[in-house]
């Protein structure tokens, strides 16, 4: 009796509360740790970059809502909350910087793979020069804020010093890992990358309480182009950065050709630096002159501008012509950096050839009562047109030629045949490459043989170094003009009356920051064309 009961009582808690929620209890744990396996395991590479572009297009989106806000000037959205807004982002990329560089203090026993073709040593003192203009406008605006600290708010004040240890951190983590190949945490390391700018003309309504506000904002006026160039040269870098994450590097070409010096480069650095001097003497007439006579300022602009760019078109169309003459490969392997380069070149010139057709339709519709440099205008936009097309095939065909090496060309091969016993010595299979073997070495030590590629011929590596050293000069001198205040589109008043002001004035503050960039960028890309030639 006691036997059956107790043997119940076993039964019965076999199928208890207790004994079920145990089981399920397990059930749970497994299925908890089944999901967090499939959440911790490693992203596919094209899940990764799916999100992380999801994640910058959406960031950048609420940037452009708060700006478009921002432009109606109401009382709902501030400049300080722009600026508190881009503060946030600096700082969550700020500590991103900081975990990975951390990270891979770490790692130091496994080293990275490294692109050899990202972050020249010309890109990074680019980066650090630009980086240095922004620290001196951060310098101002700090100094704006104190003079006004009494009527403006605080975010004003933190804005710049936050920016400016952005600035330090990021061009330290650039300098140091812009070359590193990613191979884990694609997902996390995708998404973090983000860059930021914006120009703050503040006009506080109380007095300043030092005497150099003024000179603040007249410098802010001058010093943020340079900013914004900064910010885009930043996202450049980045984006190769990105690009690099999980990608497999082939070795054969993940190797920078050695520099070589080459002779006979005269002409190009003469033009050049005539061309370099010629802009800064039209810099300082222009800004001298165009308060008081702006038309006459602006037609001695169209002038030099239309023998500037005639001379480019001509280099950069004989630079083609030699490419046309040399049967050079083309090097169509995987490189980031490469591919960037030219999308950057074709994209940053979409400002200057809108503007440039905006100024043609409006001396079009001009009638006679126009100013006497329309037809100057028409020529100069024209041909900035045409100068940018050709220049841009000149730098993409220049990067994408495989320039051969004397030690890439095809050794011919030695074949030894043994003669049967007793038969004659020549006779059967004749060697010719061993019976030339002195020959081949005294030819290789030499000369090449003139059925073998090698780089340029002497005048033709000299033709095109001279060529890119001009357009490398000149594109300097077409950066130095409108960044320094020669901005004859904002005075010539041609393309305001038929554009109106505030669609015009929209037009220019589109497509000047991006001809500065493009202008900066084409610098960057032909000191590569210059060292690949």
């Amino acid at each position: 009796m006691v036997e059956h009961s107790g043997l119940d009582i076993m039964c019965l808690n076999k199928y208890s509360p207790a004994s079920s929620s145990s089981s399920s209890s397990n059930a749970e744990k497994k299925l908890f740790s089944k999901l967090k396996v499939s959440l911790t395991k490693k992203y596919p590479q094209k899940n990764a970059e799916t999100l992380s572009a999801q994640y910058g297009t959406n960031l950048l989106l609420i940037g452009v809502s708060v700006m478009l806000a921002l432009a109606q000037h109401g009382p709902a959205v501030k400049k300080e909350h722009l600026l508190a807004f881009i503060t946030a982002l600096m700082l969550v990329q700020l500590v991103w910087m900081l975990c990975y560089m951390i990270r891979r203090a770490r790692e130091r026993s496994a080293a990275p793979e490294r692109d050899a073709h990202a972050g020249t040593s010309w890109i990074r003192g680019g980066l650090t020069m630009l980086a240095l203009l922004s620290l001196i406008m951060d310098a101002f605006r700090i100094g704006y804020f104190v003079g006004y600290h009494s009527c403006v708010s605080a975010v004003l004040g933190v804005y710049p010093i936050v920016h400016a240890l952005h600035t330090i951190s990021q061009v330290h983590f650039l300098w140091f890992h812009i070359k590193d190949v990613i191979k884990k945490y694609e997902t996390f390391e995708r998404y973090r990358h983000a860059s930021f700018f914006v120009h703050v003309a503040a006009d506080p309504h109380c007095n300043c309480t030092t005497s150099v506000c003024s000179m603040f904002s007249t410098s802010l006026y001058y010093l943020y182009p340079f900013n914004i160039e900064y910010h885009i040269f930043v996202s450049a870098m980045l984006f190769v950065m990105w690009k690099n994450i999980g990608r497999t590097l082939d070795l054969h070409s993940n190797h920078k050709r050695p520099s070589t010096r080459s002779p006979c480069l005269l002409l190009g650095p003469l033009l050049g630096l005539l061309a370099l001097a010629s802009s800064v003497t039209v810099l300082v007439v222009y800004l001298i002159h165009v308060e008081k006579s702006p038309q006459a300022a602006v037609s001695m602009f169209y002038c030099y501008g239309v023998v500037m760019l005639s001379c480019m078109c001509v280099a950069s169309g004989a630079g083609l012509l030699v490419y046309r003459v040399e049967d050079w490969p083309m090097d169509m392997g995987s490189n980031p950096s490469r591919t960037l380069d030219t999308e950057l070149l074709l994209g940053s010139s979409l400002g200057s050839w809108l503007m440039s057709w905006c100024s043609v339709v409006a001396v079009a519709a001009a009638g006679r009562s126009s100013p006497s440099f329309r037809w100057t205008c028409l020529a100069y936009s024209l041909l900035l047109v045409l100068e940018k097309c050709v220049q841009n095939l000149f730098i993409v065909e220049s990067l994408y030629r495989r320039h051969r090496d004397p030690d890439d060309a095809p050794v011919p091969e030695i074949f030894s045949v043994t003669p049967a016993p007793m038969v004659p010595p020549y006779d059967g299979i004749v060697n010719r490459a061993y019976e030339a073997q002195d020959k081949l070495c005294t030819t290789l030590e030499g000369e090449t043989p003139k059925n073998r590629l090698n780089v340029t011929p002497g005048r033709k590596r000299q033709i095109l170094k001279n060529i890119t050293i001009f357009l490398f000069m000149c594109n300097i001198s077409l950066w130095i003009l409108p960044a320094f205040g020669c901005r004859p589109q904002y005075d010539s008043g041609l393309e305001q009356e038929t554009f109106g002001y505030s669609v015009w004035t929209t037009v220019l503050n589109l497509a000047i920051p991006m001809n500065l960039f493009y202008r900066m960028h084409s610098v960057a890309s032909l000191f590569e064309v210059f060292r690949k030639v």
